[in-house]
């Protein structure tokens, strides 16, 4: 219950704290109180864009806890050791989390403008460096696995050693992840909610939930079956989301029915400047 009502008080804050500094309007967005009465027009065309979002990290977030469920069949050793792993997993995957934040706010900036090309440069430049940095830090992981689960989990051998092969089977894929936020971050960016909510729900329900049934419970690898589920899901959709950009449906898509004109201003500036 504290931790409930720390996330309740800590939330509230830091909404009321971002409407303040809005309404002050000292970084380039000036609110009323009068932009906040309902719009129904608009309401609805944000419902319908955003529920393909939601839908996407909805299916995210059921995905692990499902597949806890086919963890837990193996035993208490095999759940902690997936308790500690995908603890280490999240915390890896920060730096490319901040590098797709930041893919989908110059991404939906350069489409606003109409500089498409330079908002797939954006895309592709993002989602090579999480490639990068994500798989440099796998084969850290690698090397050092039972250390960084003896970090959570202290004196307890057989969890440290399946944290350990949960680590050394997946950390050589983690570069896909990072190719996976960034790529999809520039779907959402550019409106296309629909790639973003199918590549989820591939992801999940129609690879690794049914391969980890596969190989834990119809092959010899048992437990590592459950771990050879996520880089063999992590490359395959990467290389179907790189795929999907580069085929470049994406960059067809209009948000709002002001985008046209605004990209129109944007290229008659730029000539105007001499910019290209």
């Amino acid at each position: 219950m504290g931790a409930a009502l720390a996330t309740l008080a800590t939330q509230g804050l830091a909404a009321m704290l971002g409407i303040a500094i809005f309404l002050r309007g000292r970084h380039g967005i000036q609110l009323s109180w009068r932009s906040f009465l309902p719009d129904p027009a608009y309401i609805k065309r944000a419902f319908f864009l955003g529920l393909p979002g939601s839908i996407e990290l909805s299916t995210r977030g059921l995905g692990p806890m499902l597949l806890s469920f086919l963890v837990a069949g193996f035993g208490t050793v095999t759940l902690a050791g997936y308790g500690v792993g995908t603890n280490i997993l999240q915390f890896v995957t920060i730096p490319a989390m901040g590098m797709s934040q930041a893919v989908s706010t110059l991404v939906s900036q350069n489409m606003g403008a109409g500089n498409v090309q330079r908002a797939s440069r954006v895309t592709f430049l993002g989602a090579s460096l999480s490639f990068a940095i994500l798989t440099i830090v796998g084969l850290m992981a690698y090397i050092f696995a039972p250390t960084l689960v003896a970090f959570f989990v202290p004196r307890v051998p057989d969890v440290i050693a399946e944290g350990a092969r949960f680590i050394r089977i997946t950390c050589p894929a983690w570069g896909g992840i990072g190719v996976q936020l960034c790529v999809v971050s520039a779907f959402r960016a550019s409106g296309n909610m629909l790639v973003a909510m199918v590549l989820a729900l591939v992801s999940q329900f129609v690879l690794q939930f049914p391969l980890a049934y596969i190989l834990s419970k119809h092959t010899r690898l048992q437990a590592a079956g459950l771990w050879w589920s996520f880089p063999i899901t992590t490359v395959a959709v990467a290389i179907v989301s790189v795929g999907w950009f580069a085929q470049g449906g994406w960059k067809t898509t209009v948000l709002t029915e002001e985008s046209r004109q605004v990209a129109q201003v944007a290229e008659e500036t730029i000539a105007e400047d001499g910019i290209r």
